[in-house]
């Protein structure tokens, strides 16, 4: 429903820029409404240029943004271009699309490693296991029901190359969660 409401927001922002630039509102297809009768329909003459961020949301939860400029000549043509993606933010021009990726960041693919932290959470690097750099933190392995293979892979690191490898990592070293007493 808000995302409803920031499309309406945003077409009316956009058609009040339009006719603040002395074109009139602007109609489907990009055609212009006459100010008063007899006055003759046209098209708009000069587009609207929107600065648009484009979020990518992964599923390890890192985001990228790409920031790209659009010339806006038809509304209708503008949100079939984005119809796969949710409208987060906007102002007069600029707006700001998100859209969730079923996949893992290219980050964890070029340089992301399964490790364990100094306190033995099962933890994602950006680069081999030193106790630096950590992406994301995810549960604390019980480091005596870990076998030894297991613990020996983790100190090296285990390199995050696609999503399937994440998810079965993840699914492995989840039976040797720390249970909570309390």
């Amino acid at each position: 429903m808000a995302s409803i409401n920031l499309i309406k927001a945003f077409s009316t922002a956009v058609l009040l820029l339009i006719s603040l630039s002395g074109a009139g509102p602007v109609l489907p297809g990009g055609q212009v409404h006459a100010e008063k009768p007899g006055e003759a329909v046209h098209e708009i003459n000069e587009p609207l240029n929107v600065t648009i961020i484009l979020q990518r949301v992964y599923l390890d939860g890192e985001m990228s943004e790409e920031k790209v400029v659009e010339t806006i000549w038809s509304l209708e043509d503008f949100w079939a271009k984005y119809d796969k993606w949710q409208l987060v933010d906007m102002e007069a021009k600029k707006a700001v699309f998100r859209q969730d990726v079923d996949d893992i960041s290219p980050l964890l693919k070029a340089n992301g490693y399964f490790g364990l932290s100094d306190e033995g959470v099962l933890t994602i690097f950006n680069g081999r296991p030193d106790g630096s750099n950590i992406i994301q933190s995810f549960f604390q392995i019980d480091l005596g029901r870990l076998e030894s293979i297991k613990r020996d892979q983790l100190k090296k690191g285990i390199p995050i190359r696609s999503k399937q490898c994440y998810e079965e990592v993840l699914e492995t070293f989840k039976p040797y969660t720390v249970k909570d007493l309390h």
